[in-house]
């Protein structure tokens, strides 16, 4: 479950009329904080990201859909059950949720490290191809923007 103090951030977010991705930004946040005070562990900064996500789904954040292209068919199906779990909340099993806990125990603090998510941050980054990269490539290698060309 999300903390209070999350779910009103994302609220906040979302009556300012900011993005489902800003809003489901503070689940993410307070993903990495958990990690960061050693409430639990996380393979990779992505899981961490994940998790968030899948939470900020739940909590009625209307994320799109990943991507086909760029992500498997089982993490397109989760994203999904997550969304619907929105419409019809229950308690997480208790049995699942303290199996998840424990096995979260074992991982390591390092994907909540500003270095973790700088690597990860990075590497984003470089695989989006934005309009914006385009230009400052063009930029960058002509020495004039496309506007002064015109």
């Amino acid at each position: 479950m999300p903390e209070r103090e999350t779910l009103r951030r994302a609220r906040k977010d979302a009556a300012e009329g900011k993005a489902p991705s800003t809003q489901a930004g503070e689940f993410v946040r307070e993903e990495i904080e958990h990690i960061r005070r050693g409430k639990h562990g996380a393979r990779s900064p992505k899981q961490a990201i994940a998790i968030g996500l899948s939470k900020a789904r739940r909590a009625g954040i209307k994320l799109p859909q990943p991507d086909p292209s760029r992500s498997s068919q089982s993490t397109r199906r989760k994203a999904q059950r997550d969304t619907e779990a929105a419409s019809h909340p229950h308690k997480p099993a208790p049995k699942r949720s303290r199996a998840v806990k424990r096995t979260l125990k074992h991982e390591s603090r390092h994907a909540g490290s500003s270095q973790a998510l700088s690597r990860q941050a990075r590497s984003a980054a470089s695989r989006r191809r934005s309009v914006r990269s385009v230009k400052a490539k063009s930029v960058k290698k002509t020495g004039k923007s496309r506007k002064s060309s015109r």
